[in-house]
This record gives C-alpha cells, sequence and structure tokens, in this order.
C-alpha cells in the first residue's frame, strides 16, 4: 500500500468521498453540455475556436489547477484533422472554500478559448476530441464531453464570446507590472517549504496567490498569501504524491494572482 501523507489524505478523502456519492446513473447530459465556437483565422495562421460549457445550475467545474480536492480537466484532441498544436487559454476562474476546501473553476457557463494551429496552412479544419471533467454541486461526478466542429479557413468574423473570454485571461507579468520574483525552498518532513516573493503593484482586495508547477506528481498545498508593501508573499507545502524526495525545477513554477480587479499569471521565478 503506498503511504498517504497527512496533508495529502483529507484532500484525497474529501474527493473519493464525493466521487462515491455521485449518482452513477446519471447522464453527463443532465448537467452540461458542451458545443464548438467556431471562432476566426486570425492573420497569423491560427485559428480561434473555443469549447462552450453550459453548466446546471448549481453545479461547477474546474481549472486547470482545480485546488485542494477537484478533478483536473483532460483533453484527447487525436480525431481532430489538420491540426499541428492546441494551446488552451484559461479565463481567471474563481475560488470557492466549503468545509474547509478550497475549489477553483467555474460556474453557469465557461468559454474556453483554444488557439488551433492548423498543420497545412491555408486549409480547414476539423477540431474533434473528448474532454474528461469534472462538474461539482453537493456531490462530485466524472463527466467526459465529445465534440466534433469543423472551423473554417475562411472564417473572419470575430466571436464576442471568445473576445469575452480572452479579455478575462489573467495579465502576464509584463503587463502587470511584476518585477523580482523569487522563490525560496526548504526541507521539511516529507517535502519542500515553498516562499514566493513577487514584487507587483495590487491586483485589488484580498489577493490569492495559486501555485502551480510542471511535475503532475508533486501536490501543492494551499498557500497563504499576504501583502508586506509592494511585495505579496505566497507560503505553501509540496509533497511527492508517492512520499518519496523530488526536485523542484523553479522556472516550471507558475503562479496566478488572483484579485478583485484583476488576475495575473506569473511564470517562473528565480532562487530567493
Amino acid at each position: 500500500m503506498k503511504r498517504c501523507f497527512a496533508p495529502l489524505c483529507g484532500a484525497l478523502v474529501a474527493l473519493l468521498l464525493a466521487l462515491a456519492a455521485a449518482p452513477a446513473a446519471r447522464a453527463a447530459s443532465d448537467l452540461v453540455a458542451v458545443r464548438v465556437l467556431e471562432g476566426w483565422r486570425g492573420a497569423d495562421g491560427a485559428h480561434m475556436a473555443a469549447l462552450e460549457l453550459r453548466l446546471k445550475p448549481g453545479w461547477k467545474t474546474y481549472w486547470r489547477a482545480p485546488g485542494d480536492a477537484g478533478i483536473p480537466p483532460s483533453f484527447d484532441w487525436r480525431r481532430s484533422r489538420n491540426v499541428a498544436a492546441i494551446d488552451v487559454l484559461w479565463p481567471a476562474p474563481s475560488v470557492s472554500v466549503k468545509s474547509g476546501v478550497r475549489t477553483i473553476g467555474y460556474a453557469d457557463v465557461l468559454v474556453l478559448p483554444l488557439s488551433v494551429a492548423p498543420a497545412r496552412a491555408g486549409a480547414d479544419v476539423t477540431l474533434a476530441g473528448s474532454m474528461d471533467i469534472g462538474v461539482c454541486s453537493d456531490v462530485c461526478v466524472p463527466v467526459t464531453l465529445h465534440f466534433s466542429s469543423d472551423l473554417p479557413q475562411a472564417a473572419s468574423k470575430r466571436d464576442p464570446r471568445i473576445a469575452a473570454a480572452l479579455a478575462s485571461r489573467p495579465l502576464t507579468a509584463a503587463e502587470a507590472g511584476v518585477g523580482r520574483v523569487a522563490c525560496r525552498l526548504s526541507p521539511i518532513d516529507g517535502g519542500l517549504a515553498l516562499r514566493a516573493e513577487i514584487d507587483m503593484p495590487p491586483a485589488g482586495g484580498r489577493e490569492l496567490a495559486l501555485v502551480e508547477v510542471d511535475d503532475p506528481q508533486i501536490w501543492v498545498a494551499q498557500p497563504k498569501t499576504a501583502r508586506e508593501g509592494g511585495r505579496l508573499v505566497a507560503e505553501t507545502s509540496l509533497y511527492h504524491v508517492e512520499g518519496r524526495s523530488f526536485l523542484l525545477n523553479r522556472s516550471g513554477i507558475r503562479i496566478t494572482v488572483l484579485g478583485q480587479s484583476r488576475a495575473v499569471d506569473i511564470q517562473g521565478c528565480t532562487a530567493g
């Protein structure tokens, strides 16, 4: 049996209990519907499309990093044609806390922009595949959504729904005036402690930093976020899911700061 570290067990148990309580016979179409918004072909040759998810009232789905006990989304694009690469452009999420468990995601309608690079320039694209997500209310239900649509090369009219979703994406560090970003690592029992110091203007109201790493086997605890003058400080703990030691790549650390007036996407940090 694999060891379960105490910081991980509560979140894992909460997720397993929620999934166990899910009504097995419930159809995905009762909870969430998906369709492709065909979008437009840009001057650079990339096609800007989107997946539109409409959730049943009272239900939500998750951001790319779902929080303490959410279900991370995954995509399968293998049925697509004339596609070289797809970049998923996540809008800024919302954070909710229930019974001490924090989750990060979206309610009601999620328009998820996709920047699609055609393998053959000047030709139509077929976007076809599936998306595995979790949808949650009082219980969580894993759902697989299937979609297929042609993206015409001649499409040129900008879709205001996609444009609004792109506008709600976090600012880059440069756009937000972020200066020095330093990460200090120190050993703790079973893992590493991370202290990130970010020189940046306030994002408005109570700020929250969300921390991701580029290794899916590393679990990141809920960060504590505080402001020290012109500096935002985020502190968290990291553990390997198999309970073994690990190295952390500072350039693969990604910090998303959520505030009342804006969100900021910060990628990589230097040694503290």
